[in-house]
């Protein structure tokens, strides 16, 4: 691996936040840029769940991860999802990812085999449920949760929907089957129009939008 990509996995990877030893945190979060933009200005979807909750959030998550990645260096330093997990009292396990994998790995084109090494048709196969399985194993419940769409003003995802509505389509399909498995989708979150959900780049979370992700997940937590 070059020096430069090296360095970067590491600076990536300093964002996470390691497992507190005394053990107060019971939520985690596992995840791409969804939840890792805004971490160090205290302005991430992680800070503002902790701030709805009024408890402490564990947010593991790294932008850039994809839920396949086969580099070693980059999955033991939280590049690939499953590798962010650590063990401890969780009682709920924030998740999202797949993302990457649709748009650096197939452009959001022609990604149907991509798509179906992520999960398959029927929600059994694949890198998503074998996660979720491990993570459901531990006896937390999972909140897995999708993507922000584009309010239709240029936004550089807006090819990636028809990928997005499948990939996420999948996984609410694979939650109905479990009782402590649950799909939050975001596709109703930003009104059409209105840039304000979205950092500057339009693809990923504002502040206001990291803080209204984060009321939907709460309200989950909270049976609303």
């Amino acid at each position: 691996m070059r020096p430069i990509l090296a360095v970067l996995f590491l600076l990536l990877a300093a964002c996470t936040e390691g497992v507190p030893a005394d053990g107060k945190s019971r939520v985690l979060m596992m995840g791409d840029s969804l939840f890792g933009t805004h971490q160090l200005t205290g302005q991430s979807v992680g800070h503002a769940l902790e701030r709805r909750i009024d408890a402490p959030v564990t947010d593991r998550s790294v932008i850039g991860a994809r839920m396949i990645y086969a580099l070693p260096i980059s999955g033991s330093l939280g590049i690939k999802i499953a590798r962010q997990y650590r063990a401890g009292p969780w009682k709920w396990v924030v998740l999202n990812g797949g993302g990457n994998d649709l748009w650096f790995g197939c452009g959001c084109g022609r990604c149907k085999g991509k798509l179906d090494r992520l999960i398959s048709p029927d929600g059994t196969q694949g890198e998503i449920p074998k996660l979720l399985a491990r993570l459901r194993g531990t006896g937390a419940q999972v909140i897995y949760v999708g993507y922000l769409r584009s309010p239709g003003l240029g936004s550089p995802i807006e090819h990636c929907k028809n990928e997005a509505d499948g990939l996420e389509g999948r996984i609410a399909a694979l939650a109905k089957q479990d009782p402590g498995l649950t799909f939050l989708s975001l596709s109703d979150l930003v009104p059409e129009g209105d840039r304000s959900y979205h950092a500057l780049d339009m693809i990923h979370p504002s502040p206001k939008g990291a803080r209204a992700i984060a009321g939907r997940i709460a309200d989950v937590m909270q049976g609303r």
